[in-house]
């Protein structure tokens, strides 16, 4: 139990405070009074917060003598006006040192150039989409290129290439973010995947396809923890939540765009121009990331957006202190929780899912819902990235609404795990929706493969969202690396082995499939469903130890 001591106007002579200390000392015996009183009430209840109200009273007088004015100035004992509450945030917060950013009004340059900054890293990473996603939208034509000679398992062999890269790449991007320019490692890696995209317009070969492929999956790592250094440190805690999110978009938006762009010029000029066209883009946006966007604000002479003991604390909280052993022992901690491999495989099932819709849906609107050719069916796929977007969004607030609506001692993860199990089951229904959709009916094929883009990337953001919180602060990077591999080698079944179901068991087969994704992903969901956060096990092992 909380008391609450709120601090009056102090005498400024030391006569006044003599004079006056007759009566702050009667109020401060009243409030030991009422201390003690309270204290004798809580242990009749049985209250766990009695600990705190011992029959020890040696540091009080301690505690009374450190009391400042709202100066800052310690007032000598006994210093206390009034006894009815202890300092609260809100009645304390005067008393904090103000940050350099709340002492003076903002700088119309500073907050002009985080705009820039800000724009840069999230066209930056929707340019990073449109060079992944060059391939499966110009893909439909390169199969129809009879010099090339291409089925659907040379594609698929291509496509099943990348995840494996990219997935690989999340674990090294990680640490080269750490002691590399951010601005570089977005700007150059963009130009990187960019160059990579031109040579493989430039290519006819099945084995140089597949070796350049690769190389794109291995740059396409570098473009999140480039752009979340970036965001940490021009973006203050207390509103980086705000911008993160809004960078989120970057995401869907260039999901969105790759169809229109990739697709509408492979239609228009062949599908060398549907990898020559991202890659142009890349190079030229590359280019202006390298002139616009700086790594951190006092590369330009703008104060930290931190106070430096307030950005090291939670920086030294959140990650292990020092050596590959500190590293080791996080893994360790997370390789042990069942839940981790739990939603571990959820992801490989949800990740099948959604390469599997993004790979072959083209294909599928071309050959069973009579799309005129890969332009027009790319369209109708553009839905996908709309949906995402709303599903992401919403899957947050009804996970965080569920949580606040938690009775105590149940499951905060589980909580999540729920929202993302009903998304599974919608997901399911969205594919049987397509599935059923006539094929002149295209504002209805649309509104199917929305719905699908809608419950395939909330369970994406959220099962992420509850591994970080099953394991320490210190682990959330070993967990996130550990979710990401295993749902980037679900990812990479989705090539070869769909295209393989669709070759000798036709469409009907490939949606079956996915329902069996669904389904399993059920499964491994209903174990951890009642799933308990990191700090709830800290606390009930606390309380059990107690």
């Amino acid at each position: 139990m909380a008391m609450h001591l709120q601090l009056g106007v102090q005498p400024t002579s030391l006569a006044a405070r003599r004079q006056a200390a007759p009566v702050a000392s009667l109020s401060t015996r009243s409030a030991v009074a009422r201390v003690r009183t309270v204290r004798v009430q809580l242990k009749k209840r049985g209250d766990a917060n009695v600990a705190r109200f011992k029959d020890n009273d040696k540091d009080l007088p301690e505690a009374e003598r450190k009391v400042k004015d709202a100066t800052g100035v310690p007032v000598p004992y006994p210093s206390v006006v009034s006894p009815e509450s202890v300092p609260t945030a809100a009645t304390t917060g005067a008393m904090q040192p103000p940050t350099p950013q709340e002492s003076q009004a903002p700088d119309p340059a500073f907050i002009n150039r985080r705009y820039l900054v800000f724009a840069g890293i999230v066209i930056g990473y929707t340019t990073f989409y449109l060079t992944r996603g060059s391939l499966t939208y110009s893909a439909p034509l390169m199969v129809a290129d009879p010099s090339l000679g291409f089925n659907l398992t040379h594609i698929g062999m291509m496509t099943s290439i990348f995840p494996m890269a990219y997935g690989v790449s999340k674990f090294l991007a990680g640490v080269v973010s750490t002691a590399v320019s951010a601005r570089l490692l977005l700007g150059l890696g963009l130009m990187a995947t960019a160059a990579v995209n031109l040579a493989f317009g430039a290519s006819s070969s099945l084995s140089i396809f597949c070796v350049l492929w690769g190389i794109n999956g291995m740059l396409q790592g570098v473009g999140a923890p480039a752009c979340a250094n970036i965001l940490t440190r021009w973006f203050a805690a207390k509103e980086r939540g705000t911008y993160w999110g809004m960078w989120n978009i970057a995401h869907n938006l260039g999901g969105f765009l790759a169809p229109v762009i990739v697709g509408g010029c492979a239609k228009a000029f062949g599908w060398r121009w549907g990898m020559w066209a991202p890659g142009l883009i890349g190079c030229v946006i590359g280019l202006l990331i390298l002139a616009a966007v700086r790594d951190k604000p006092t590369d330009l002479g703008f104060p930290p957006v931190d106070a430096p003991a307030a950005a090291a604390a939670p920086a030294q909280d959140a990650k292990p202190k020092s050596g590959g052993g500190n590293m080791m022992t996080a893994l360790s901690s997370v390789v042990k929780l069942p839940s981790i491999w739990a939603l571990a495989f959820t992801y490989f099932f949800i990740y099948v899912v959604r390469q599997g819709v993004t790979s072959w849906l083209v294909f599928y609107l071309m050959a069973e819902k009579g799309a005129a050719d890969a332009g027009s069916a790319a369209l109708t796929v553009s839905g996908l990235e709309l949906g995402g977007l709303a599903g992401s969004t919403v899957a947050g607030f009804l996970s965080d609404k569920a949580i606040r609506g938690a009775k105590a001692g149940s499951g905060l993860v589980g909580k999540r795990i729920k929202v993302v199990m009903a998304y599974t089951v919608g997901m399911a229904v969205a594919l049987a929706g397509l599935q059923a959709a006539p094929a002149e009916a295209k504002p209805l094929q649309w509104l199917a493969i929305a719905a699908l883009g809608f419950t395939i990337y909330g369970p994406q953001m959220l099962i992420g969202l509850a591994g970080a919180e099953l394991v320490s602060p210190g682990a959330v990077g070993a967990s996130q690396g550990i979710l990401g591999w295993i749902a980037y080698l679900g990812a990479a079944n989705a090539g070869i082995p769909l295209a393989n179901i669709v070759q000798n068991y036709g469409w009907s087969g490939f949606f079956t499939s996915l329902w069996g994704a669904c389904g399993v992903a059920l499964l491994l969901l209903a174990t951890v469903a009642n799933a308990q956060s990191f700090g709830q096990r800290q606390e009930a092992a606390a309380k059990q130890a107690a």
